[in-house]
Formats: C-alpha cells, sequence, structure tokens
C-alpha cells in the first residue's frame, strides 16, 4: 500500500490551522494526507492543544484517516516529512503590536509587513526559518517547504539567498484575494477569470486580467473606481482610489499599495484607529480571543464562519492547491513566491518574486513576463533593494544594514529617522533579535 502524505505545520496553534484541515478534508481524495503534525512553541502550548482537538473533531466528523499528532518538539515533528509549512509569529500579536505603534510616534505608517514593522518582522523570522531548513535538511531533505510566514516576500529571498534548500516555495492570499474580488465585482465564478501577476510579495500586479480568456483589464479598471468595487482585505483600510490614477498606472493594484500610493491617507487613518479602537493587533487580539472561546467548543466540528473577520481568507485554498498541485503534477498556474531566474527582466535571476507560475512536481516553474511596466518597475525594485538589504541584516545581525534598509524603504524617507526608528524597536525587541546584542 502507498504511504500516505506526511505534513507539517509549523506554527500549528495559529487561529487559521482549521483553514488548513478544511482545505486537507475537502482534497482527500486527491491529496491522502495520513498525517499532519501541529508543532508549536511553548509559549503557544494552549492554544495548540485547543486547535489540535478542533483539527482532531473536523478529521472525525468528515470520516477521513488522517492522523492529527500534536508537539512541541520540531525535530520529532520533521522526521521523513513529504511538505512542511510555516504559520508562525515571532513575538505572537504583541510583538505585532509594537511594530504597528511605534512608528506611528514617528509619523510613520505602523504595519506588519510594510514599513519599520514588515522590517521588524523580517528581523525576527528570518533566523528562525533559517533554523527550520537546518533541520528539515537533517530530518526531510526531500520534502518541500510552503512557507505563508510574513513578511513571504523577504523571507523566501532570505531562504534562496542564504541556505542551499531547493524546494521551497512563499505564498501569500493576496493574489487569490484579489481574483476573488474581481470575480465578485463581474458577479462570476473565479474559475472563469485569469489574471497575470507579477511583482513581489505584497507588491504585486496585476499585469492583464481575462474572463473566459478574453481580456477585460480596461472594464475591471473601470469598475475599481466604484469605491464599493474596490479590492481589499479585512487588514487593510478600504480608502478609494483616484480614478486618474488608476487608469494611467494601468494595472490592477494590490490591497497592500494604498500605503505607498496613498501613504498620507493611510497614516492618517492608521493613527486615528491606533487612538480609538486600537492598532490591528490589537483588534486581531480580541477576535483571537472569540475564535479560540469558539474553538474549545466541544461540539463544534466545523471551521467556524467567523475566521473569515481575521485576514486571511482564502488561506487553506492557496495552501493546499499548492501542495495538491506539486503532488499530484497538475500543471496548473498559480502565483507564488520564488526564484525569479530571468521571469522578469528587471529583478534580478537570484531574487524572489510573486509571479504566475506552472505548478509541476518538481516545482513551480516561472512564466516570463519580460519587463514590468515603466510606471511600477522603479517601485518593485526599490522594494526589492530593500529586502535584500533587511534579509541580509536579519542573518547579519547588522545593526547598520537595518538602518540601511529602512531608509531605502518608501515609508520612512530619511536616513536620521530610520536610525532613530531602529535604535528604538531594536530595544523595543530585543528577547527576539539575538544576532543584535551579541558581545564580540
Amino acid at each position: 500500500m502507498e504511504k500516505g502524505i506526511k505534513i507539517v505545520t509549523i506554527g500549528g496553534g495559529s487561529s487559521y490551522t482549521p483553514e488548513l484541515v478544511e482545505g486537507l478534508i475537502k482534497r482527500y481524495e486527491e491529496l491522502p494526507v495520513s498525517e499532519l503534525w501541529l508543532v508549536d512553541i511553548e509559549a503557544g502550548k494552549e492554544k495548540l492543544q485547543i486547535v489540535g482537538n478542533l483539527a482532531k473533531r473536523m478529521v472525525k466528523k468528515a470520516g477521513v484517516p488522517i492522523d492529527i499528532h500534536l508537539t512541541l518538539d520540531r525535530k520529532a515533528a520533521l522526521k521523513d516529512a513529504d511538505f512542511v509549512t510555516t504559520q508562525f509569529r515571532v513575538g505572537l500579536l504583541e510583538a505585532r503590536a509594537k511594530d504597528e505603534r511605534i512608528p506611528l510616534k514617528y509619523n510613520v505608517i505602523g504595519q506588519e509587513t510594510n514599513g519599520p514593522g514588515g522590517l521588524f518582522k523580517g528581523l525576527r523570522t528570518i533566523p528562525v526559518i533559517l533554523e527550520i531548513i537546518k533541520d528539515m535538511e537533517e530530518l526531510c531533505p526531500d520534502a518541500w517547504l510552503v512557507n505563508f510566514t510574513n513578511p513571504a516576500g523577504m523571507v523566501t529571498e532570505a531562504v534562496l539567498r542564504y541556505t542551499n534548500h531547493k524546494k521551497v516555495v512563499g505564498l501569500c492570499n493576496v493574489p487569490i484575494g484579489i481574483r476573488m474580488g474581481v470575480a465578485q465585482m463581474l458577479g462570476v465564478e473565479a474559475e472563469r477569470v485569469h489574471i497575470d501577476f507579477a511583482g513581489l510579495n505584497h507588491m504585486v500586479f496585476g499585469l492583464d486580467v481575462y474572463l473566459d480568456g478574453v481580456p477585460i483589464k480596461d472594464e475591471v479598471i473601470r469598475l475599481m473606481n466604484d469605491p464599493n468595487n474596490s479590492v481589499t482585505m479585512k487588514n487593510i483600510a478600504n480608502i478609494g482610489w483616484e480614478p486618474e490614477f488608476l487608469q494611467a498606472l494601468n494595472a490592477i493594484p494590490c490591497p497592500y499599495h494604498r500605503y505607498y500610493y496613498k501613504t498620507r491617507e493611510m497614516l492618517v487613518d492608521e493613527q486615528e484607529k491606533a487612538a480609538t479602537v486600537g492598532t490591528r493587533a490589537e483588534v486581531v487580539k480580541k477576535l483571537e480571543d472569540e475564535l479560540f472561546k469558539l474553538y474549545k467548543d466541544p461540539n463544534l466540528d466545523i471551521k467556524p464562519p467567523q475566521l473569515e473577520q481575521r485576514g486571511g481568507a482564502y488561506y487553506s485554498d492557496a495552501a493546499c492547491n499548492l501542495i495538491s498541485s506539486i503532488y499530484n503534477d497538475k500543471r496548473d498556474i498559480q502565483p507564488v513566491n520564488i526564484r525569479n531566474n530571468g521571469a522578469i527582466s528587471s529583478i534580478e535571476d537570484d531574487s524572489a518574486v510573486e509571479l504566475n507560475c506552472i505548478i509541476t512536481k518538481e516545482g513551480p516553474k516561472p512564466i516570463a513576463v519580460g519587463d514590468l511596466p515603466v510606471a511600477v518597475r522603479g517601485l518593485v525594485q526599490q522594494i526589492k533593494s530593500f529586502e535584500r538589504v533587511a534579509a541580509e541584516a536579519a542573518v547579519t545581525g547588522d545593526v547598520n544594514k537595518a538602518v540601511l534598509a529602512l531608509a531605502i524603504n518608501p515609508l520612512v524617507g530619511s536616513d536620521k529617522l530610520a536610525k532613530e526608528i531602529v535604535t528604538e524597536m531594536l530595544e523595543a525587541h530585543k528577547e527576539y533579535l539575538p544576532q543584535f546584542f551579541t558581545e564580540v
């Protein structure tokens, strides 16, 4: 009998895990998972138990023979894994709240994956991901790493640049969310919509849009001028675009582009929210508390609809589709983060990019787009410079490189300000940034 698939999820106590479990149940016929190992750390032990028990109830209700294992021992879990997914947050939501609040004091956007917040999330996360890869090389060298941990582009960049592990794919729910949003706008099934995505993680553009194979980008841009049709996410304020801007851009922006093209409006919105309802991390903390109360209910054996209030809608579809397409050699098209290999000519070949790929059992094969349109090329290159210098800072613990990365980032715009923010945030996150505090 053929051995079933072993999947290991690091950050298994996440509130998103029921989405993943639902996705695996739904696809059991084509993706026969025999073991799902949910791994967490001591601080996440209680959540791991709660989510793990819900996962077991879901699998039992569905009648599929997936064994759910819960552990704090990463190495025990990784042995002979086929796929490893990562969805963790170093420093938990408290660290995210600092990432969001501290920059606001300097009149700079405080956001989880952009600007100073994105830098510091990367600095905390990259060393942990590199440790996981080290364990994988020893215990499951042939396993695929499917990284969902943000900032996914910077993390993928670091793995490609500082490890020899070839089987790595960065994944994000933003492109799938854009496609769903466009389908909704058009009043059609999402399967009929195809978008040519290219750029970087949280900096991806829809270069063309097709309905049943017919190009309809102009119509979609026209529809996006209506504020009710704006494609956004739960964690990003829905501030409408200027029609003239969209028309001239001639591409579909992603929700995160608001931070770069509407910086002032987004900063004001963030400052107002921080002073009233709290930063996004503080809002999410309340949401998570409510979700875990629901998850505890011994009668709950499905993914509760309230989970969609989190920013990660379509997460399981993105993750499970990718794993299934690799396993089954489907050769379908999905947007993922992967080594560029010449697909976007204005980005280095060895850098991570986010774009449509053909998904094969050997992994994703990037679909070449040539050059990016001149209107978006410069911003994408600037953010890629930021990601590369930031990844180097994370690996080396070089404070000067962290300052340089932040000064490159267009949301900061001052080397002096970059130095002040880095100094304060290094101190605030000291516990999770040992590489910057080792004695020489």
